[in-house]
């Protein structure tokens, strides 16, 4: 057996050991079923690698060995993140079980793989806490400097820096994140289509394994997952889908998410220093109040639109949370200001 071929048998035999792991660790019979067939046919598959080369006895790697305990000490779903990063198909079943869940089941090729809904309210919800997140983060910091020293330029100065840093330290972060999540969507996609190559029958037949379980009758779903894997561009896009439970739509520009980051933090970290900005300086620190208590109510409100609560109480909530932080910085920072001075 050359390497690369090595390499491939120890990715199934992996991926089989993983899902006799989570078979173990799911209480629900139609997705322990699902993974125990999928074991299968990863085992299967690795022997088809073989061809008689007689691999070396399987040993699970430390990685693999962790993510099984995890599994078994967290659940299957609240590891998903982590078994698609170990090419645990399937992953696709506990986010859409049928009908009942608003989302209804493929019964044809054209509907496999479609994307349901858009991404457009996941962005506007992130532009709104990236504002937030900047608003309470420099307003504390305002309202904690302005206790300690009452030096204007000094408060304008502490302000600019915490814009800064706090708005470099999200595109950092948000860029790493994007950039991670597309790695290893790229990892993934370029083996199901080496897979997808070299033996289309087995793929075929782990998708029809998923659909089966997701109560699409067995001859049904082989017939879909066939026609599927005879047409590789949608094949992929599908196998992303169902096997591996990423969304391709999902996935945007590392660059694009940095920089929107960047900029949302900064919008709502310059409210506070707005007066200090424009020459108010002498009453900066109630007007800063003021402004950021509006914005916190503003913010609380549109925030409503996601969690279902009215908008005067999301709102309310919102401002009494930013503000407490607020006074508490306030007072911290006198305290210290006192010690020192």
């Amino acid at each position: 057996m050359d390497k690369n071929a090595r390499t491939r048998w120890t990715e199934e035999m992996t991926s089989a050991w993983l899902y006799g792991a989570v078979a173990q660790a799911e209480g629900d019979p139609r997705q322990r079923a699902l993974f125990d067939a999928l074991r299968t046919a990863a085992e299967r598959q690795a022997a088809v690698i073989a061809d008689g080369g007689f691999p070396p006895a399987f040993e699970p790697s430390r990685r693999a060995r962790i993510v099984a305990s995890l599994v078994r000490l967290f659940g299957p779903r609240r590891m998903l993140p982590v078994l698609a990063a170990m090419k645990i198909r399937g992953l696709s079943a506990y986010a859409n079980r049928g009908q009942a869940d608003g989302h209804a089941m493929p019964i044809s090729v054209a509907d496999v793989g479609r994307s349901h809904g858009g991404t457009g309210g996941g962005t506007l919800r992130a532009a709104v806490f990236g504002v937030n997140d900047g608003l309470v983060s420099n307003t504390c910091l305002i309202m904690g400097v302005a206790g300690a020293a009452s030096d204007p330029s000094f408060i304008l100065l502490s302000g600019v820096a915490g814009l800064l840093a706090g708005a470099f330290s999200m595109a950092a972060g948000e860029y790493i994140s994007v950039r991670s999540q597309r790695e290893m969507y790229e990892y993934q996609i370029a083996q199901e289509r080496d897979e997808l190559a070299r033996y289309p029958t087995e793929e075929a037949e782990e998708l029809a394994l998923i659909y089966a379980a997701r109560g699409i009758p067995a001859d049904d779903a082989r017939r879909m997952a066939r026609a599927l894997v005879s047409r590789p561009s949608q094949a992929l896009d599908t196998l992303a889908r169902e096997e591996l439970g990423l969304n391709p739509d999902d996935l945007g520009s590392p660059l694009g998410a940095a920089l929107s980051s960047f900029a949302a933090f900064a919008i709502g970290a310059t409210l506070p220093l707005a007066p200090f900005l424009f020459g108010l300086a002498t009453r900066g620190v109630p007007i800063a109040a003021g402004l950021a208590g509006i914005a916190l109510f503003a913010i609380g409100a549109v925030l409503s639109l996601f969690s279902g609560r009215g908008a005067f109480a999301g709102g309310l909530r919102m401002l009494v949370i930013g503000a407490g932080a607020a006074v508490a910085t306030y007072i911290i920072g006198t305290v210290f200001g006192a010690s020192i001075g």
